[in-house]
């Protein structure tokens, strides 16, 4: 039986909805590319009033960029995000939600964080603790936001967004410290 989404989620085309709908019950609204028109910000707004919205796009920068649109247009909404490697189709050297595992997917959705609207109700991780960490200008910098990214479930960042994305969905001191700690435990069995 497919998990049933309360949430609308909002994706960036029908070959994502298709894709999406074959594994969870739910509605979606498709951006239909990056421009985001008036009216589908529209529809996006009254979707959060009624029933909360999910933005799941694709982990590319065309992604990114309709993630932020929203984003700005609606605060607040949930976001999912799925890793690259889990959403490649090496066949067609494309990327996107549409070729992501059904598990993927779901875990995904499933995981979806709000963004803050008061973020000043949390005390926030310091860009000289993102550098203390290895994860700012360094070497080996990328790869350890790729793995805090999905290890807090904020997707990948480059070294300019992660301390604001950290804010956005309010990553603790504890929640960033843990995930730093699970990082290290890990790199010293492989």
């Amino acid at each position: 039986m497919k998990p049933s989404i309360q949430e609308v989620i909002v994706v960036e085309g029908k070959s994502d909805t298709n894709v999406i709908k074959q594994y969870v019950d739910c509605d979606t609204i498709e951006t239909n590319g990056s421009a985001v028109e008036d009216h589908v910000i529209k529809r996006i707004k009254l979707a959060k009033e009624r029933r909360g919205v999910i933005i799941f796009t694709d982990p590319d920068y065309p992604g990114e960029k309709i993630r932020k649109i929203i984003d700005k247009a609606v605060p607040g909404c949930k976001h999912a995000f799925i890793l690259k490697e889990e959403a490649i189709d090496y066949q067609k050297r494309k990327v996107g939600v549409e070729h992501a595992t059904k598990d993927s997917i779901i875990a995904a959705i499933e995981k979806a964080k709000p963004t803050s609207i008061e973020s000043e109700q949390i005390e926030h991780i310091t860009k000289e603790e993102l550098i203390a960490a290895g994860l700012i200008a360094g070497e080996g910098s990328r790869e350890k936001r790729e793995i805090l990214g999905k290890k807090l479930n904020i997707g990948y960042t480059n070294g300019k967004q992660l301390l604001k994305r950290l804010v956005q969905f309010q990553i603790t001191e504890e929640e960033f410290t843990t995930a730093l700690q699970l990082m290290e435990e890990e790199n010293q069995h492989d």
